[in-house]
């Protein structure tokens, strides 16, 4: 039995509903921050490893509150058995958003009087060598609801569904407390139309531990159409949903096929004080850029190859834990996690790991978003990084060399390209982050030069006037 379509990405917040709401050289920073999921409200989480037609999803809950209170509703397209069904460690998904997540690096200047001042340009990476649900108010059978299989699956008690109709199938889900909202029989109708049935899951209570988090679940299928459905999460939201894809596979990147796929302004040189606010300036740039984008965009984060970062936000997953999240090729040819002895005299380095993933962010809703995500995977390997930079400038005496006085002019124009990057990144005032800036002491009054001249346009540069 294969699963096809599995629709998705249900406790996302995108279907999933409870009853309280809804490269040419290596970088050598330094990290000091990560912009992980966290930062964002109602932020869903899901990871797709892909290699040919197989698939595994792992499906993270953001729910908070009682655990009597979650359900889940995800379309699927064929019954799952139950072999193909499996609990995750959250841990897991909270490693890959670390290790994956935007970062804040910073360097140090030296001292130009010792060794002239070298501008350390960013430049493109390259990789090195309870018991089932009690009898509702109508019979299934009575709305034409039939319960096609049935799993006990570690908390979760989990149902596979079909129906006849939208408005039979809504019924039953929310005579069952899996509550509905008003408004989703139109795409609940149309995946019906498309033969697709639904994978509902519940916690049992007898079989929970108790506490607040729950784990993901996972689900393993064979499918030619590589996709991620978002429509039916859009009924339930309240504003703008946040949806991060943490795609895995051996070949590439993946993109999205049905909308523009963007990469998020990168190696960006910033003000020293976005270190103290790096979350209020992640969260500003992204939404600048999705207005930039008409809010139509995905956007993509990371993208790297699993066996080493630089820097890293946190350490490359192992083996063990890839193995864990669904990469099913690892052990294909292999023994295990045997790897070969370095050579004498060499000194080990991060075993290659043929994985290579893709964080994808999207911020959507019914408008902007209006059908289902569709995926491919490309053969492009080339590592990127959303990677914003702080330049520490040095501190000393700027009249004690040449090198050091010629230092302290570059400094000014250095400060007033990072407040630009910052104004366009952002769209915050130019005048209120240079003003911020001078607050701390990078200014030209702060290195005792003169303010530079106003740059001249292209057209009054053309003719030397």
């Amino acid at each position: 039995m294969t699963l096809k379509h599995l629709a998705g990405a249900c406790a996302l917040g995108l279907t999933s509903f409870a009853l309280s709401a809804p490269a040419a050289s290596a970088f050598c920073g330094f990290y000091v921050a990560k912009a992980d999921t966290d930062l964002f409200n109602d932020a869903s989480k899901v990871v797709l490893v892909r290699d040919d037609e197989r698939t595994v999803i792992t499906m993270a809950s953001d729910y908070r509150g009682e655990a009597s209170e979650f359900a889940m509703v995800v379309p699927v397209v064929d019954i799952p058995e139950r072999e193909q069904i499996n609990v995750a460690n959250p841990a897991l998904v909270d490693h890959l958003d670390e290790y994956t997540a935007p970062r804040l690096v910073e360097y140090y200047d030296e001292n130009p009087c010792e060794m002239r001042y070298r501008r350390m340009e960013s430049v493109a990476m390259s990789a090195p060598p309870q018991p089932m649900m009690e009898e509702a108010e109508m019979d299934a059978d009575d709305l034409g609801v039939t319960i096609e299989a049935e799993y006990e699956v570690g908390e979760y008690d989990i149902l596979i569904l079909s129906a006849e109709e939208s408005d039979g199938l809504i019924t039953w889900l929310n005579q069952n407390e899996y509550r509905i909202p008003d408004g989703a029989e139109e795409v609940v109708g149309a995946y019906l139309k498309r033969g697709m049935k639904f994978f509902v899951a519940k916690v049992n209570l007898e079989r929970h531990d108790g506490s607040s988090m729950l784990r993901p679940i996972q689900v393993a299928y064979e499918d030619d159409d590589f996709m991620l459905p978002i429509r039916l999460g859009t009924v339930n939201a309240e504003g703008k949903q946040e949806l991060f894809v943490f795609a895995i596979t051996r070949k590439g990147r993946v993109e999205t096929t049905n909308y523009k796929t963007v990469k998020l302004p990168s190696n960006m040189d910033v003000p020293i004080f976005v270190k103290d606010e790096f979350g209020e300036f992640y969260k500003a740039m992204f939404e600048h850029q999705t207005e930039k984008e008409n809010g139509k965009a995905v956007f993509m984060e990371y993208a790297w190859d699993m066996s080493w970062c630089d820097p890293c936000a946190a350490n490359p997953l192992s083996r063990s834990e890839l193995r864990e999240l669904g990469v099913m090729w690892l052990d294909e040819g292999q023994q295990g996690d045997i790897q070969p002895m370095p050579r004498p005299g060499i000194r080990p380095g991060p075993q290659p790991v043929d994985a290579f993933v893709t964080r994808l962010h999207v911020r959507y809703d019914g408008q902007s978003f209006p059908e289902d995500l569709n995926f491919q995977v490309t053969g492009d390997r080339e590592n990127y990084q959303g990677r914003y930079v702080l330049r520490h400038p040095w501190r000393g005496d700027y009249g004690q060399c040449e090198e050091a006085g010629q230092y302290a002019e570059t400094l000014v124009s250095r400060w007033d390209e990072e407040a630009e990057s910052l104004a366009r990144l952002t769209g915050w005032e130019l005048a209120e982050i240079k003003q911020k800036m001078a607050d701390g002491g990078f200014s030209a009054s702060a290195v005792g030069v003169s303010e530079p001249k106003p740059k001249k346009n292209w057209w009054q540069r053309l003719w030397g006037n």
